[in-house]
C-alpha cells in the first residue's frame, strides 16, 4: 500500500479524543510513509488529519467539488487538490487513487463514502480493505448493526468480513497491510428468492 483514502468528519466532535485519533493516524501515516487521500476539506476532522501529515513532511492528496471550493473549504495546504464536479465523481477518484480505506467518526457524508467503497468490495468492484477506527466505542452500534444484519441473513458472513475494526491506529493499519480479501462470490449467487 502506498495511499490510505481516509473518511471522516467535517467537525470535530464534541470530545477531544477524536481530533487526537486524526492527528495520531495523521502522524502514523506519514511515519510508515503512507500518503493520505481525502476530501480536501481544511474544516473538522479532514482538516486536523491532513493538517498532521503535511507537519510530517507526508503527502497529501484531496479531492473536492468545485462547490465546496466555491464555500471556501478547500484545504490550500494539500500536495496535490483535485477540483471534480460532482460528488459522485469525488469518491470515483478517491477509490482509484488509493490502496486502501479508513473511517474516522463522523456523520452521513463519512458512512456515504465508507459504505460505498464496502459495497464495491461486496460486488468484486475492488479488493482493497476497508477498515474502521473505532475511537472510543464510536462504531461500536454500527458493528452491532452489521452483526445483527448477517445474524438475520441481510448479510452473508464472508462480506461482514470485508470490514477490518479495530480501536489502535497502529493495530488498524497493521491489519490493512496484512489483509487479504476473502474469495467473494457475487451477492446474489446462489440465493433463492423469498
Amino acid at each position: 500500500m502506498k495511499r490510505i483514502c481516509v473518511f471522516c468528519g467535517s467537525r470535530t466532535g464534541a470530545a477531544a479524543i477524536y481530533a487526537d485519533a486524526a492527528r495520531h493516524l495523521g502522524e502514523t501515516l506519514t511515519q510508515r510513509g503512507l500518503e493520505l487521500v481525502f476530501g480536501g476539506g481544511h474544516i473538522g476532522l479532514m482538516g486536523v488529519l491532513a493538517d498532521a501529515v503535511l507537519a510530517g513532511g507526508g503527502k497529501v492528496t484531496g479531492v473536492i467539488p468545485q462547490a465546496l471550493v466555491d464555500k471556501e473549504l478547500a484545504h490550500k495546504g494539500c500536495t496535490q487538490l483535485h477540483i471534480v464536479k460532482t460528488m459522485h465523481e469525488r469518491q470515483a477518484v478517491m477509490a482509484d487513487l488509493s490502496d486502501g480505506f479508513i473511517a474516522l467518526p463522523g456523520a452521513f457524508g463519512t458512512a456515504d463514502e465508507f459504505f460505498e467503497i464496502l459495497t464495491w468490495a461486496q460486488l468484486g468492484i475492488h479488493a482493497k480493505p476497508a477498515g474502521l477506527l473505532n475511537v472510543a466505542g464510536f462504531f461500536s452500534p454500527l458493528l452491532s448493526w452489521l452483526d445483527l444484519a448477517a445474524k438475520e441473513g441481510f448479510l452473508k458472513a464472508k462480506h461482514r468480513s470485508l470490514l477490518v475494526e479495530a480501536n489502535d491506529v497502529v493495530q488498524l493499519l497493521d491489519m490493512l497491510a496484512e489483509y487479504r480479501p476473502p474469495a467473494v462470490t457475487p451477492k446474489w449467487a446462489q440465493e433463492t428468492e423469498r
